[in-house]
């Protein structure tokens, strides 16, 4: 790796990836501002621990709604356009926002509803917004591009809670809500300056129904992105009780006022600032898997202190450490997903990635809202700190794995399909066989390599997959997968990533002769039937 990108700060030397940086930076400041403004004037509307903590709920849940076909749509569609479409969709709500509260209108559904707006906005862009960023960086520098994402979020998180607390207390919660609408004009700006590159298709166009069965299909045959996946859902799960709770906290056990409850959620974003810089160094001496059980150790130790420590000072402190340690873990996630996904599902990916982290921040504020109406704050964030804990057993058995030298560029190394009449793009299913001439003496070893196949062939659209053997003719054997239709099966050829095609080198070492396998294609003549079948099984 090269001395440019061993700098955490490398990325910001690309002017668009600066500019499009600094406009999140700007956003970010405007979306923070706007949810202490919204959680403060909810626990002045119905300060209850349920209606509070459904202000999370309100936030995250669109992400879960939205996040999958948002994702389908960040893959399909220009991803320039869809942003814009989304920062739009954002600053009417909040303007909407901004109105109703000036005048008195705001009540605590109607706060809900329009929070529950802005969040579908959030969802249509984050997948979007995330998977633009390996377009603007080389991929040795995407770890630190991720990271510095991060950073400019936690900026806005250290610098925006603080002043829009400040401005809540100096002004009233209707000025945060109108300077987060102008945050999104900001965006929008760059974005509409931003003249992206058209990426030309290698294969025929996705529809957004099959582009989401096909990011569900990856995830199901990628054991990677599981791993990502279950390790998130179990630390968000209990680690949204301190989100939850904390403007709770704030307002009733401290006794602060709106500038005091920016100040801890500042100190969360300053700490996941400090977090940031000394990650990078952390990454190469230590694990992954050890980062991220340090970090939710650490997290759990904050929540504890966040039940029983009533000293403003050393709960800011202790917010400090929490920001760290919050940044730690959440990036080593997001780093995870990005790192071992190729460019055709990466958006979908990111959105089941969102869609975990997002619905399980929903579900978990409001179950621990709930059970803080019965058994107190304290015992609650007492209860969730041990879950944090308890949950680090997931790492014996789905460890994360982390490789930013992987070669996901498509290897287009599969012959097109030999055809005498033209095929219909819809026409299928498609049975595809292979046939091997193997040593006799290597069939173990052969069906081992070819595991490894089944799950790449399975991941990028085979419906079922089977190896036969010639009990006639021994050391005959017959690949067979089944492909949804002509187009799916098209789209395979351009899924095949270089790293793909060295397993499969492996798998083709065994065949015998100086001729490749045999390849044939088959279409189904009854495929609406098939498909039909195939859809039940």
């Amino acid at each position: 790796m090269g001395k440019q990108a061993s700098s955490p700060w490398s990325p910001l030397r690309l002017a668009l990836f600066r500019a499009l940086w600094t406009a999140a930076v700007a956003s970010n400041v405007g979306t923070w501002m706007h949810n202490v403004g919204g959680e403060w004037l909810m626990t002045t509307l119905a300060p209850t621990p349920l209606m509070v903590a459904l202000m999370q709920t309100a936030e995250n849940a669109p992400t879960f709604l939205l996040a999958l076909p948002a994702g389908a749509l960040a893959d399909i569609v220009d991803r320039r356009r869809l942003l814009l479409v989304s920062q739009s969709w954002m600053l009417v709500a909040a303007v909407a926002l901004g109105f109703l509260t000036l005048f008195g209108l705001t009540t605590p559904w109607v706060l809900l509803l329009l929070t529950f707006m802005l969040g579908l906005g959030a969802a249509l862009n984050a997948p979007a917004w995330q998977a633009i960023v390996p377009e603007l960086v080389p991929r040795a520098e995407l770890p630190h591009a991720i990271s510095l994402n991060s950073v400019a979020f936690n900026i806005a998180r250290a610098v925006g809670p603080a002043l829009g607390g400040f401005l809540v207390a100096a002004i009233g919660t209707w000025a945060v809500f109108f300077l987060n609408s102008l945050s999104f004009v900001g965006v929008i700006f760059v974005l509409y300056r931003w003249q992206r590159e058209p990426i030309e298709s290698i294969s025929p166009t996705e529809r957004v129904v099959g582009a989401m069965r096909a990011g569900l299909r990856y995830m199901r045959h990628a054991p990677e992105l599981r791993a990502v996946l279950v390790r998130t859902i179990t630390f968000v799960s209990c680690a949204s009780a301190l989100w939850a709770m904390l403007p709770l906290i704030a307002r009733q056990e401290l006794g602060l006022g709106a500038l005091g409850y920016g100040v801890l959620l500042g100190g969360l974003g300053a700490g996941a600032i400090l977090g940031a810089i000394v990650l990078p160094r952390a990454r190469r001496r230590l694990s992954t898997n050890l980062l991220v059980v340090c970090g939710t150790v650490l997290f759990a130790a904050v929540t504890v202190a966040l039940a029983y420590v009533h000293i403003f000072t050393l709960l800011c402190v202790a917010m400090i450490c929490g920001g760290g340690a919050w940044m730690t873990t959440m990036s080593s996630f997001n780093i995870g997903v990005q790192t071992v996904v190729p460019e055709w599902v990466r958006a979908r990916t990111l959105a089941i990635y969102l869609l975990a982290f997002f619905g399980t921040m929903a579900g978990g504020s409001a179950l621990w809202g709930a059970v803080a109406e019965r058994v107190g704050i304290p015992l609650t964030l007492l209860c969730a700190a041990i879950g944090l804990v308890v949950g680090l057993l997931a790492t014996f058995f789905y460890p994360l794995w982390v490789n930013e030298e992987l070669d996901l560029s498509p290897s287009l190394h599969w012959s097109e399909p030999n055809v005498v009449s033209e095929v219909r793009m819809e026409q299928g299913p498609v049975l595809v066989t292979v046939e091997y001439r193997i040593d006799p003496a290597r069939a173990d070893e052969f069906a081992q390599a070819m595991k490894a196949l089944e799950r790449i062939l399975r991941r990028d659209g085979a419906m079922r997959w089977g190896l036969f053997a010639d009990p006639a003719e021994p050391g005959r054997y017959l690949e067979t997968f089944l492909v949804e239709s002509w187009a799916e099966h098209l789209r395979q050829h351009a899924r095949v990533t270089n790293e793909d095609r060295a397993i499969q080198g492996r798998v083709r070492a065994f065949h015998l002769g100086d001729d490749p396998p045999v390849v044939t294609h088959l279409i189904a003549t009854d495929g609406s039937r098939q498909r039909r079948r195939l859809a039940r099984l």
